[in-house]
């Protein structure tokens, strides 16, 4: 269930060659990840994005780190212990490599890419239970992205420029596929929130993979409108119900 939350938000990727002005090493934010139970939105887990640098003999990455765990009261009932990573360029998030490794009740999925982008092609291996292991090559487009590269992508346009109700379409890429998505920027507003009082930019997200979103407008983003442009809430809506993502804290911020 919390990795339908970030195939969500994924969808969001956008300004394919801009430069990062806006995540640094050293970032971490916390949020309460809310699911409607009987007509109840309740919290249920807590997801944690954080940032961090990582020296090769080659290169100086970045590393995007995202984890979900139900809160421990929810474990008897369905625990939650999920990891999303991905190693990218630092200056245009560019990526090389992407791990998911999903623990969710019963259910187990470990799923690993190794992009070349001058062949346009992606190395990857997935394991589940009992060994089972596959490995298979395939190519992407250029301009297709993993979903946590792409989340964090996001925070690179420059939505100031964005006129509100025009669209953007994306290309992500999730379980050896690659999906159309498309992203529609609907103004600012302000929101009240556990680390202030922040303007933001809205975001309503949707594809045409129906097994993944549902509704018009039923999917949206909040990011602060400052250079930081951190998410600070979202709403979605999936074919198994509908939750929420509030921010709870936010530290090592850029700017």
């Amino acid at each position: 269930m919390i990795y339908r939350f970030f195939t969500v938000f994924g969808f969001l990727a956008l300004s394919l060659n801009a430069q990062n002005n806006s995540i640094a090493a050293g970032e971490k934010l916390t949020f309460s990840a809310a699911y409607n139970m009987s007509g109840i939105l309740t919290d249920i887990a807590e997801v944690n994005m954080e940032t961090s640098s990582v020296k090769t003999t080659n290169a100086t990455l970045l590393r995007l780190k995202f984890t979900a765990a139900t809160y421990s009261k929810w474990d008897h009932f369905f625990k939650i212990r999920d990891l999303y990573e991905s190693y990218v360029n630092p200056k245009n998030l560019l990526p090389y490599l992407y791990k998911r490794d999903i623990n969710e009740g019963n259910y187990y999925k470990y799923m690993k890419y190794v992009f070349s982008h001058k062949t346009k092609t992606v190395k990857s291996q997935l394991k589940k239970k009992n060994n089972y292991e596959e490995n298979k090559t395939f190519s992407i487009n250029p301009e297709t992205k993993d979903i946590v590269t792409s989340l964090y992508k996001i925070r690179l346009f420059d939505f100031k420029n964005m006129p509100v109700g025009s669209s953007k379409t994306l290309t992500i890429i999730f379980d050896r596929k690659e999906f159309t998505g498309q992203i529609t920027y609907l103004g600012k507003e302000t929101l009240t929130t556990a680390i202030g009082k922040k303007t933001c930019y809205k975001i309503a997200i949707g594809s045409s993979q129906t097994q993944v979103l549902k509704g018009k407008n039923s999917n949206l983003l909040w990011l602060t409108a400052d250079e930081n442009k951190i998410p600070v809430y979202g709403k979605f809506k999936i074919p198994v119900g509908n939750g929420e993502l509030k921010i709870k804290s936010a530290t090592g911020l850029m700017h």
